[in-house]
């Protein structure tokens, strides 16, 4: 076991976070991408004993580098925190006016394309759901001006926030309904820090899809700093055969999102070899627990929507449950490079567009497994894709590099957080260069690694 002392000089030599204030200017989008690939391969020879590089436990357990803990990014000393990434998502930091940072939200009928070809009509704000993700600095003053252009009342409600009573947006509880066409201006001070979200207090209308992320970054950089912040926002509808509206009255679903959208729409989460992660998991469910799963890496999970989780009792695993309405933040070195899945390991959860059949399950005679295994499954094949649906899911830079057909393995409630090598990250995401597939996960296993 490791002594405070120990820890402290773990953490200098390990380069520690910064702890200074945040600056005013909008620093919120930066991603500290300025490290070199030299700068890299040193960050593995570091005196920390923690294989940045590729897998390993890293010192004892009990220790600063147990499983990567407190293991620091490979961004600079004393920079600001990195800005938050939710792919699919646009991310704002509003605008300060007079000391006040500023939010714009218009509650509006949106139109999403949650799968290739496949939209669903709803609820949000700013012409997407959810979204657009907002970020600011705890501490300070926060104005979120409402409109309404819904064909009906609602209000908003900052869930987690600790705020006066006034602007908790409760229907005749705190305030009256904003009617349509109505602005409402909430205004308050925000003095906690963490992974919060917002969204009416009208049942149907949160069952539709409207929430926003709101994401409240410390006034002080948290040690170990992280090099990439994502935020996951997960949600469930229920969308019948030839719908395209949610039957928000149904206790049953058939359509997972991870930010608006189903895998394999949902894009990828890319990220360089060695870095520090953090990934934000809120859950907008409207009914269901989603336990998060991340392939090939082990996790600390760091945050509730209570904000930061004092380190004494972080818990490792590659697994975290995040109950309706609730918040986990987790961390880790992304020191195994491939494509890894992330997903909700409820089996119902990795599915798209379930319907029951009309009729008895029938199976091909070529293929009538259940002839000769009683009990086989019932039949649950995937979606014809066409062309243009493949084109869509493939063309994104995000997924450039992968395996072919890589995306017959991802449905539902599901992702992939890509980790690669500097050189192939940069191709990846700053360039239109083609890439070939099995670029960053390899066609097959090494050579004689499967002769017995």
């Amino acid at each position: 076991m490791t002594t405070p002392h120990d820890r402290r000089n773990f953490l200098a030599q390990g380069a520690a976070a910064t702890a200074g204030l945040f600056a005013t200017r909008s620093v919120l989008s930066q991603q500290n991408d300025s490290f070199s690939t030299t700068e890299q391969q040193n960050a593995d020879q570091n005196n920390d004993g923690y294989p940045r590089l590729h897998p390993g436990l890293g010192g004892p357990i009990g220790s600063a580098t147990d499983r990567g803990k407190l293991v620091p990014g490979l961004g600079k000393t004393g920079a600001p925190p990195v800005g938050i990434t939710a792919p699919d998502l646009k991310t704002t930091s509003g605008k300060v006016i007079d000391g006040v940072r500023e939010f714009h939200l218009h509650a509006m009928p949106v139109r999403r394309e949650v799968l290739p070809g496949i939209w669903m009509d709803a609820y949000g704000y700013n012409g997407e759901f959810p979204g657009p993700a907002l970020e600011m600095y705890q501490g300070e003053r926060v104005r979120i001006v409402f409109k309404n252009d819904l064909p009906e009342a609602t209000t908003l409600h900052s869930h987690g926030l600790e705020l006066p009573i006034y602007m908790d947006g409760i229907p005749a509880v705190t305030q009256p309904l904003v009617k349509p066409g109505q602005t409402f201006v909430y205004e308050y001070d925000v003095h906690q820090e963490g992974s919060y979200f917002l969204h009416p207090h009208v049942a149907m209308q949160e069952a539709i899809g409207m929430v926003v992320p709101f994401i409240i970054h410390p006034k002080v950089a948290y040690e170990p700093v992280v090099d990439r912040d994502f935020v996951l926002m997960t949600q469930q509808f229920s969308m019948m055969p030839n719908a395209s509206i949610p039957n928000t009255t149904s206790m049953d679903w058939n359509f997972l999102t991870i930010n608006g959208r189903c895998g394999p729409y949902t894009t990828p989460l890319v990220c360089k070899l060695g870095e520090r992660i953090r990934i934000r998991f809120l859950n907008f469910s409207t009914l269901h627990q989603h336990p998060m799963h991340l392939h090939g890496h082990t996790f600390w999970v760091t945050g509730t929507e209570g904000g930061r989780i004092p380190e004494s009792a972080w818990i490792p695993g590659n697994t975290v449950i995040v109950g309706v309405a609730q918040a986990r933040d987790v961390e880790f070195i992304a020191n195994n490079p491939g494509d890894w899945v992330l997903h909700c390991h409820m089996f119902h959860h990795m599915m798209n567009h379930m319907v029951t059949q009309v009729g008895p399950i029938v199976r091909e005679k070529w293929n009538d497994a259940e002839e000769i295994v009683p009990g086989f499954p019932q039949m649950m094949s995937s979606a014809k894709l066409t062309k243009q649906d493949i084109h869509k899911l493939t063309s994104r830079r995000e997924t450039q590099g992968m395996r072919e057909g890589w995306y017959h393995g991802v449905h539902g409630l599901f992702t992939v957080m890509r980790v690669l090598p500097p050189d192939l990250y940069d191709k990846v995401m700053h360039t239109n260069e083609p890439i070939p597939p099995f670029s960053s996960t390899p066609k097959g296993p090494p050579p004689g690694s499967q002769s017995l």
